[in-house]
C-alpha cells in the first residue's frame, strides 16, 4: 500500500519529533498532530501534567513543527481517552487486576481514534515515534519486529494493533538506537533534543494511583487483611487499590522473610501474600488474544514470551484453549504473572500475538 500523506502523532518528545523529520526527508507529505487527551481544561493543571498530555507537550510539538515547516494541529480525543483508558484503568484496579493503560491507549486512542480522524482529513496513514518496526511477512500478514535498540523496544505495548492499523502505520525511529535519535535532534537543533523521556502514566504523574482512583470515583477503599494462602491473617492493608500482584515493597509487613503480593481478592477485601517461590508459575492463561504474525494457531507453537514490559522474556509452548483464549506453558517458572497485564509472544524477533493475563499456576 503506497502512502504519501502521513499524520505524525507528535507528543512533544524527541522521538516523535525526529520521526516527523525522517519522514519529511523521505519525501512524505507530513502533518504534525498532538492528541489532546487530558481531562482538565485548566491551564495550570495541564502544566502540572507533563509527558504526552501536558500543555508543555503542545508547545514543544508546535515549535518543532514550525522548525520542520510542516502543518500542525491539536486534536481533541478526550472522550475516547476517558472511556478507553481512564475508565478501564479504574475498573481493573478496583477488580484487583493490574491494568496496562499504555496498551489500551495505543490500541483505541493513538491508533483507532487518530487513524480514523487522519483518514477523514485525507491522510493515507499515521506515524509515531515508537521503537518498533512494521514489516510484512511472506504470508501477507503485517506484524511488528523488535527495534534496533533492544533495550528501548516498545513492541510489548503495541501487540494489540490490528492488521488494518499496521498496514497504515510507519515507525521510522525503530531502525535506530536512542542515542542516534538524540544525536539527530541535536544536529538539527531541535529544542527537544535533550528532553527527558516520559516515565510515569501520563494522567497519574505522581504515581499515586490509589489517590487518583479515589478522587476520580469519589469512593474509598477500606483497609482489610493481609493473609497467607492458608488464610492466616498476618497484617492489615490500606485498601486493595494500593497494591498489585508481585509487589514486595511498601507492604509494611515484618514476617522475617521477604513476601510478595500473590493475589488480590476484592470480594473479601483480602490480599494474599507469600514467599518468592509462591510467586512462580509455569502456566499462564490469557484471553482477548490478538494474533499478529499469524491469523490463528491450530496446533501448539513455541514462542518467546514477555509477561510484563520489563520482563526479559522466557520460552514457552502456546496452545489455544478456547475462542480468544490461550495457555502458555513455560519451560521454567516465571515470577509474578499479574492478571490484567499482557503476555506477548515473539517468534523470530516478530510479534506473534498476545493477550490479557487472566491467571497463572
Amino acid at each position: 500500500m503506497e502512502m504519501k500523506k502521513i499524520v505524525v502523532g507528535m507528543s512533544g518528545g524527541v522521538d516523535s519529533s525526529v520521526a516527523a523529520w525522517l519522514l519529511k526527508e523521505q519525501g512524505y507529505d507530513v502533518i504534525g498532530v498532538t492528541m489532546q487527551i487530558w481531562q482538565d481544561e485548566e491551564e495550570t493543571a495541564l502544566e502540572e501534567n507533563g509527558g504526552c498530555c501536558g500543555l508543555q507537550a503542545v508547545d514543544d510539538a508546535r515549535r518543532v513543527a514550525a522548525m520542520l515547516d510542516i502543518p500542525y494541529y491539536v486534536m481533541n480525543f478526550k472522550p475516547q481517552f476517558r472511556h478507553s483508558v481512564i475508565d478501564y484503568f479504574i475498573e481493573e484496579y478496583t477488580c484487583g487486576r493490574t491494568p496496562n493503560p499504555c496498551i489500551a491507549c495505543n490500541r483505541y486512542v493513538k491508533w483507532e481514534a487518530l487513524l480514523d480522524r487522519s483518514m477523514a482529513i485525507g491522510a493515507d496513514g499515521i506515524a509515531t515515534g515508537h521503537y518498533a518496526r512494521v514489516c510484512r511477512l511472506p504470508n501477507g500478514r503485517y506484524t511488528l519486529r523488535t527495534c534496533a535498540a533492544g533495550i528501548k523496544d516498545q513492541t510489548y505495548a503495541l501487540y494489540s494493533l490490528t492488521q488494518e492499523q499496521l498496514a497504515r502505520t510507519l515507525m521510522p525511529v525503530g531502525a535506530y538506537a536512542k542515542e542516534e535519535i538524540r544525536r539527530m535532534a541535536q544536529d538539527l537543533g531541535l529544542p527537544v533534543a535533550s528532553k527527558p523521556d516520559s516515565q510515569d502514566i501520563c494522567f497519574v504523574p505522581d504515581g499515586d494511583y490509589a489517590s487518583f482512583i479515589e478522587e476520580t470515583t469519589g469512593k474509598t477503599f477500606p483497609p482489610g487483611n493481609f493473609v497467607l494462602s492458608d488464610g492466616t491473617v498476618v497484617g492489615r492493608h490500606r485498601g486493595i487499590v494500593h497494591y498489585t500482584v508481585g509487589q514486595r515493597k511498601g507492604l509494611g509487613l515484618s514476617l522475617g522473610r521477604p513476601v510478595f503480593v500473590q493475589e488480590i481478592r476484592p470480594e473479601t477485601n483480602e490480599i494474599v501474600v507469600g514467599g518468592g517461590e509462591e510467586s512462580l508459575s509455569r502456566f499462564v492463561q490469557a484471553e482477548r488474544v490478538n494474533f499478529m504474525a499469524v491469523e490463528d494457531i491450530a496446533e501448539p507453537v513455541r514462542a518467546f514470551a514477555k509477561i510484563r514490559y520489563n520482563h526479559r522474556g522466557a520460552w514457552c509452548t502456546v496452545e489455544k484453549t478456547g475462542q480468544d483464549r490461550i495457555l502458555c506453558t513455560f519451560d521454567e517458572p516465571v515470577q509474578a504473572a499479574a492478571p490484567g497485564q499482557a503476555v506477548v509472544l515473539y517468534e523470530d524477533g516478530c510479534v506473534l500475538g498476545g493477550g490479557t493475563i487472566t491467571g497463572s499456576r
